[in-house]
């Protein structure tokens, strides 16, 4: 989550139009989304790989030994193992970035204080009057303008719903999720306010390398989260801290859509495939060097449709959507094996590098980015529509297995060969498809929610398989084992959302009482061997109920993790389907209803 309301020298933007504060969290959507492009869409990791330095990160200050040391402008990246995860789409991959210039001036924001109350109820807002702000500099765009009054009116619920009669069981348990959002906000505060995450057993703060000298990732993630549970005074301290503090102030010098442009020359290359890495500062991208021969990755040029499109709606100016309709083309044109899409692909040639395909690590967002193409246009996006169909058909038919004991999971394929092994991260795939059978044709929509149902079976599983009652970050069905990790590589658990989210889509569109049941277990586990005095933490291995914790309470935990795990014991309407889509890291961007576009002018 990302609210940008002052830029040095320019008046608070929502505020210098007036917004009230359900405008403002509408920008906060927006905003988030954009950020996590940037920041992570572009920058992805390969399975096990982590960076040791940054390019081009900021000076450590004195003191700050968690600040990496600044390696030559251009140095190349160079890997280390920090952990065995195979990190799922942006979220724990590499947020490498270019310099982004000198921090901004910490002066405080001149615009308008909201103060909400917070409570189950419902939080309302009362707006002082904003001092003057400076005049702000010459403007050399043209600032978009969000048409609120026309996209508010399409909106078919309450964006926190209007919370009607529910059992007290259900009431109590969202309550109970909030005061762990609570109690990880605090602690997150109090030890580590303005770094990156928590280390709740060493109670201070983590910067590391994984967000390219950007601080303070937990707040931007977690903003939207805060405002979802009410929980409005520590709403109020993470707007003003990325107000005053967030140091976005080159990339959004003039408007939000300059940061948008600055990503365009990544998609100079022959094919338009974007590189993997572009240098904010001087336009130049680059692959990694991990990758084949220089390829782009599928779950990296596959996550920008969304956003992009987005940019696009909001800016009126349609370069972005060009961009990304051009990949589609690409990938429309190039022959997939078996239809299949795997993972490497060359942004020079348009071709394939490897042929290895997986719905996990890697894969993943691209596969759900089309079917919430789709659903983003309200339905409009047949392209989508049809790319993703034509994509499920194939994984079904060469990936979806059925184990022994009756368990359905998605191998990963290597060249035609299966490994029979499926990722927590590829967990997601029963929400995904659950989404995706709810607008299918009538005699294939029970079919697809019967899948959505047992490959979340199958990921609950592996929960309730370990002694933790918490998933290993893969698990295996070869050799006897099933659902299971057989590899002492495999056996942590790091916090993560994708079993949860799976649940939550499955709740939401079919009301089995066993989805919320399952969440609670998970909920139960989390306060076991997660919680400790000062947060939460990963855990080590999920195989013994004696935790070796990881001292890592992750971004993602309170983005998405226990932003799912609410909206489980929430009414439907609350960020309603019908009205939102939830992005790679669970931030909502609004369904297009009205196709508004936005009203540009000159200042």
């Amino acid at each position: 989550m990302l609210l940008l309301r002052k830029l040095p020298g320019m008046p608070g933007w929502p505020a210098a139009l007036g917004l009230r504060l359900p405008q403002k969290f509408l920008f906060l959507l927006f905003l988030s989304g954009l950020l996590t492009l940037c920041f992570g869409a572009l920058f992805l990791l390969p399975d096990s790989s982590r960076f040791k330095r940054l390019f081009l990160p900021r000076r450590a200050a004195a003191g700050d030994s968690d600040l990496p040391r600044s390696p030559p402008a251009a140095a190349a990246a160079e890997p280390r193992h920090a952990s065995p995860a195979a990190p799922r789409r942006l979220r724990d991959k590499l947020r490498a970035a270019a310099r982004l210039g000198a921090p901004p001036a910490h002066t405080s924001a001149g615009g308008s204080k909201q103060q909400v109350q917070p409570g189950e109820g419902g939080a309302e807002a009362g707006t002082e009057s904003a001092p003057a702000a400076p005049a702000a500099p010459r403007q050399t765009r043209a600032p978009f303008r969000f048409d609120y009054e026309k996209f508010h009116s399409s909106l078919r619920h309450p964006v926190l719903g209007r919370r009607g009669g529910e059992e007290l069981e259900t009431r109590a348990r969202r309550l109970k999720i909030k005061e762990m959002m609570k109690f990880a906000w605090d602690n997150y505060k109090r030890y580590a306010f303005g770094k990156n995450e928590l280390r709740p057993l060493t109670k201070n703060g983590h910067i590391g390398n994984m967000f390219g000298g950007l601080r303070g990732a937990t707040i931007v993630d977690a903003l939207d989260t805060l405002y979802i549970m009410e929980l409005g005074e520590e709403f109020q301290e993470a707007k003003s801290w990325v107000e005053k503090s967030f140091d976005l102030n080159v990339v959004f010098k003039n408007k939000a859509l300059e940061l948008g442009e600055k990503l365009l020359p990544a998609f100079n290359t022959p094919t338009g495939i974007p590189r993997g890495v572009i240098n904010l500062g001087s336009g130049m991208s680059w692959s990694w060097g991990w990758a084949s021969a220089g390829s782009s990755i599928l779950a990296e040029f596959g996550t920008l449709h969304l956003e992009f499109l987005h940019l696009t709606e909001l800016s009126g100016n349609p370069v972005f959507t060009e961009k990304v309709m051009n990949i589609r083309k690409v990938l429309n044109r190039i022959e997939k094996p078996q239809g299949l899409y795997p993972n490497f692909l060359s942004p020079v040639t348009g071709n394939w590098v490897q042929h290895h395909v997986s719905v996990g690590g890697l894969g993943d967002s691209f596969y759900e980015y089309l079917i919430k193409s789709w659903l983003m246009s309200d339905k409009r996006d047949t392209d989508a529509r049809k790319m993703y169909n034509d994509a499920l058909e194939a994984i079904e038919k060469h990936l979806v297995k059925k184990s022994a004991g009756g368990l359905t999971y998605i191998a990963e394929w290597r060249g035609g060969i299966l490994d029979h092994k499926m990722g927590h991260l590829a967990c997601f795939s029963g929400g995904m498809i659950a989404l995706g059978a709810e607008q299918a044709a009538e005699e294939k929509k029970q079919h697809y929610l019967d899948l959505a149902a047992e490959i979340t079976h199958t990921c609950h599983e592996s929960y309730a398989r370990s002694d933790t009652k918490l998933g290993p970050e893969a698990f295996r069905f070869d050799s006897g084992t099933e659902a299971m990790a057989t590899r002492l590589s495999e056996r942590y658990y790091i916090l993560r959302p994708e079993v949860v989210e799976s649940y939550m889509y499955m709740w939401r569109l079919t009301h089995d009482p066993k989805y919320r049941q399952w969440g609670w277990e998970v909920v139960k586990a989390l306060e076991k061997y997660c919680r400790v005095e000062a947060g939460f933490s990963g855990i080590r291995d999920v195989y013994t109920t004696t935790p070796n914790h990881d001292n890592m309470q992750q971004s993602f935990f309170l983005a998405e993790t226990l932003k799912y795990l609410y909206l489980l014991f929430c009414d439907d309407d609350v960020l309603s389907l019908e009205d939102w889509v939830f992005n790679t890291e669970a931030h909502p961007l609004p369904v297009n209803h009205t196709n508004f576009k936005a009203k540009a002018s000159m200042q």
